[in-house]
């Protein structure tokens, strides 16, 4: 599979969906896009997963203002 963007992933499941909510494929065919769709789903995922590190670094300070901080440390 090649490497999509969060939103082209999330479009393609929602095609995937679209598609296995007519009921008129063979087991083998829906089987096909089913895995593509988990595909799909961890490429965004792990998308999500880094921008939720991302914005947890960023720390509101009791003067309003942001700086940003090392989580590891």
């Amino acid at each position: 599979m090649t490497e999509l963007s969060f939103e082209q992933s999330l479009t393609r499941l929602e095609e995937i969906v679209r598609v296995l909510e007519r009921n008129d494929l063979d087991l083998d065919e829906a089987l096909r896009l089913f895995e593509e769709g988990i595909g799909h789903l961890r490429t965004a995922g792990a998308a999500l997963k880094t921008v939720d590190a991302r914005v947890q670094q960023l720390v509101e300070a009791a003067d309003g203002s942001f700086s940003v901080v090392d989580l590891g440390a």
